[in-house]
């Protein structure tokens, strides 16, 4: 998700690839060197996996056997979680030095996780498209894509029919918020627009004193029955959605607190559902 407030403006979507991928290109050696990956830890531990797919786990289930495809995947660490969990993982990102990365991890750890350059959108055509039993997308995905139904029907494609979606993403509620003293100050669009959120922010949303050169990013809102309606419009059924009051960066600074790497509104946190998770399957 974003991690600075956006100036919304008319900027051509068609760069938003390079924009976006620039920017991420720069977060690989931040993140790789963050505490909080904790990337030395997967090396050193064999049943260590990422906070991230821990906390997906009760609604996750059993993933042992299953032939999944993790969408975003970034550097991998949530990838080679679940391949530790007995999936047969393939994850698939834009970003090649992210790619590097996983790949190079994975084959430190034994992981049973291999990694494809591509983009999102493109997912279908460079995997085995109608072969897979699991898509996985972890949070802070989506808010980076400007088409949700184009997704949705990737989502589709790559699954076997009985196949199932698990993804966990920041609410659209989040992508419309502006603290202002203390307060949630609803100020932008929640459903997604034409036109890209633009944020220029030299940080990041993890702990590093690694330099981010290309600060500029391209982003888009998508309202929660947008996303369920484009997954339907594709072939799927909608089998679960749950809403939390967590999510797992400080999305705003000074007013949340942090437990087990999850961040709620440290004031009335059941005022805002800063997260949730959706599941769906592939229609026979």
């Amino acid at each position: 998700m974003p991690t600075a407030p956006a100036v919304w403006h008319s900027a051509p979507v068609t760069d938003y690839r390079d924009v976006n991928r620039a920017n991420w290109d720069d977060r690989v050696p931040a993140h790789l060197a963050s505490p909080d990956y904790e990337v030395q830890r997967y090396r050193d531990d064999p049943g260590f996996v990422s906070g991230v797919v821990r906390f997906d786990l009760p609604l996750l289930g059993d993933v042992a056997g299953l032939r999944g495809a993790h969408l975003q995947c970034h550097i991998g660490t949530d990838t080679i979680s679940l391949a530790r969990l007995g999936a047969s993982m393939t994850g698939l990102d834009f970003s090649g030095p992210a790619v590097a990365a996983a790949t190079e991890l994975a084959t430190a750890t034994g992981a049973d996780a291999t990694f494809v350059q591509s983009d999102v959108y493109e997912a279908a055509s460079v995997l085995e498209a109608g072969t897979y039993d699991l898509v996985y997308t972890g949070i802070g995905a989506l808010t980076w894509l400007p088409d949700i139904r184009r997704w949705a029907q990737v989502v589709a494609d790559l699954l076997r029919p009985g196949g199932r979606l698990f993804i966990r993403e920041g609410h659209p509620m989040l992508g419309t918020i502006d603290p202002d003293d203390g307060k949630l100050v609803v100020n932008d669009t929640y459903f997604e627009m034409a036109e890209a959120g633009v944020s220029d922010y030299a940080g990041t949303y993890v702990a590093t004193d690694a330099p981010i050169e290309h600060t500029v990013t391209h982003w888009w809102n998508h309202g929660l029955g947008e996303t369920v309606t484009a997954l339907l419009d594709a072939g799927m059924t909608i089998t679960g959605l749950a809403e939390h009051d967590s999510i797992p960066w400080n999305g705003f600074p000074g007013m949340m607190t942090n437990a087990d790497g999850e961040f709620r509104l440290a004031d009335k946190p059941d005022r805002l559902a800063a997260s949730f998770t959706l599941q769906a399957v592939k229609n026979s």
